[in-house]
């Protein structure tokens, strides 16, 4: 939590310290998260499918929130699809959308992916319910509304997810990481936002070395310079992204949803590319 007449950058510092602390503890003070918390740990267990998994609302909300995953909690073919697809194949949709997020997501439940959504045993051992925990504390504790009004929860969502992220489209597929990104290459995220998903990356390919970007260190100073920036030009927070938002919100034949069959067409917004250029 933001600590008041403290520098949002002097607070993160403190937070990234012992982040899995500070969540738990965020999570013990907050009566929602704790109540997830306890259902998921009563619940989580007794879950040995795909489908369960899909009907049972609380533990479902607790594991995509984990994965960081909640802004597609009503896409249940997404999810579905997710859980029930082997993410080492070439056809799955984790391989197809080259999200590090959903590959994430895949992988934890590969179990049921190799077997069609069912399997003999939980994947919910005792180990991967407490890192589910750990993780969704992290989560909450992070989109609190003291840590999202300053940038100080995406700062820390960047500091632990950027390190398994070793290419601009995965990146790009992570709309926190990305405005992250915007905001310290000098673009605001809602006019980046408007523009289609080429010009996304035409843009940021001259801005964006992920070599320079393979260290803790490196990835802290540069979640300093987020929060920095921030104090220069406030933003405001952002509500949930949706499925779209996920991929840039380009529609068209050349975006990265055309990997999924998805048509349709949007206009280019030709004179703000060219002036953020």
């Amino acid at each position: 939590m933001a600590i008041t007449n403290v520098s949002p950058v002097t607070t993160y510092i403190t937070a990234v310290k012992d982040e899995e602390t500070a969540a738990e503890n965020y999570a013990k003070m907050d009566a929602t998260t704790s109540r997830e918390v306890t259902t998921f740990k009563e619940q989580a267990a007794s879950i040995t499918s795909a489908d369960g998994l899909l009907k049972n609302y609380s533990v479902l909300q607790v594991v995509l929130g984990a994965y960081g995953l909640g802004s597609i909690s009503g896409e249940t073919a997404v999810i579905k699809d997710l859980l029930t697809q082997d993410p080492t194949s070439a056809s799955s949709l984790a391989k197809k959308s080259d999200n590090a997020t959903w590959l994430a997501f895949a992988d934890a439940f590969q179990t049921w992916g190799q077997n069609k959504g069912s399997a003999s045993a939980t994947p919910f051992t005792s180990d991967m319910i407490n890192s589910i925990v750990s993780q969704f504390e992290e989560s909450q504790y992070e989109n609190s509304t003291a840590n999202q009004d300053d940038g100080i929860g995406n700062a820390l969502y960047f500091t632990r997810k950027m390190s398994g992220v070793t290419s601009l489209p995965q990146l790009m597929s992570d709309p926190t990481l990305l405005k992250v990104v915007e905001t310290v290459s000098g673009y605001d995220p809602d006019q980046f936002g408007a523009l289609n998903y080429d010009q996304q990356v035409s843009m940021l390919k001259n801005k964006v070395d992920l070599t320079k970007l393979s260290t803790p260190k490196e990835i802290q100073q540069y979640a300093e310079q987020y929060l920095a920036l921030l104090q220069i030009n406030p933003q405001t927070p952002d509500t949930p992204a949706t499925m779209m938002d996920l991929f840039g919100g380009d529609t068209g034949d050349q975006g990265i949803v055309a990997l999924f069959g998805v048509d349709g067409s949007s206009s280019s917004p030709g004179d703000l590319y060219s002036g953020l250029l």
